[in-house]
């Protein structure tokens, strides 16, 4: 047999056994408690503790014998109670018809909060996707206009080189020109330096002399003059090849 401990509420006492525990009457709501149990439980929820609670009934008293008329007088009210009417319907059709109203309210209140939810959900997919569509014109946009920057840079670089082989050509031909031009006056001035050298009628030696000085100083200067005009045209050459315009 277990001993229990009890609970008042405030305090545990205990152990008692089961006489101890008739003899503090307690009740089906007491808690109670012993070795083997994970928690307190109600004493009515203790099998061991069901003979507690078992009450006996006083000894019966001598009634007088009720007459049938009585008896019958007992049971009519029973009947009217079973007829009686709320707002002139059955009450049994009352109660059936109330549980459908109620029922068909909470449904409609059901419905409405559902519709007003998909209503919002709706109204946050439309301002999404509008939001996503704003994006989507805004990216498109920049990418317009990056299209157009970059074929306006490539109209300017166009027009840059084009100005540029302009610009060569015509330096080309100007410095063709000059070139024969050099070119001409250096074979004059070979010219004038063999005339110098072999020409010696009415002038001195130092007259002589001079002329060749002067002649070949020309020629140097031409050769030179000639040289830096094919550098730069070479240049020239160079650079009109790297343009494809």
């Amino acid at each position: 047999m277990n001993s229990y401990y009890i609970h008042d509420g405030t305090e545990s006492t205990g152990p008692f056994d089961i006489a101890q525990l008739k003899a503090k009457i307690i009740t089906k709501s007491t808690p109670v408690w012993c070795t083997g149990m994970d928690d307190w439980k109600y004493a009515g929820d203790v099998v061991e503790l069901q003979n507690l609670f078992v009450v006996t009934p006083p000894p019966i008293k001598i009634f007088p014998m009720v007459a049938k008329q009585e008896v019958v007088a007992d049971i009519e009210p029973e009947d009217e109670v079973s007829d009686v009417k709320i707002l002139g319907i059955d009450r049994t059709l009352f109660y059936v018809l109330s549980g459908l109203l109620v029922l068909i309210v909470v449904t409609t209140i059901f419905s409405f909060f559902q519709n007003q939810r998909s209503a919002e959900l709706e109204q946050r997919n439309n301002a999404t996707e509008k939001e996503n569509l704003q994006v989507q014109l805004e990216q498109k946009r920049v990418e317009e206009e990056k299209k157009q920057v970059i074929e306006q840079e490539k109209i300017e670089f166009e027009r840059v080189l084009k100005e540029r082989k302009i610009s060569l050509n015509s330096r080309l031909v100007e410095v063709q020109q000059k070139l024969f031009v050099a070119v001409s006056g250096l074979d004059q001035a070979k010219d004038r330096l063999a005339k110098a050298q072999d020409f010696q009628f009415l002038r001195s030696e130092s007259e002589r002399e001079n002329d060749i000085i002067k002649s070949q100083q020309e020629i140097d200067t031409l050769h030179s003059e000639i040289i830096e005009l094919k550098k730069e045209m070479d240049h020239i050459y160079l650079e009109l090849e790297k343009i494809k315009v």
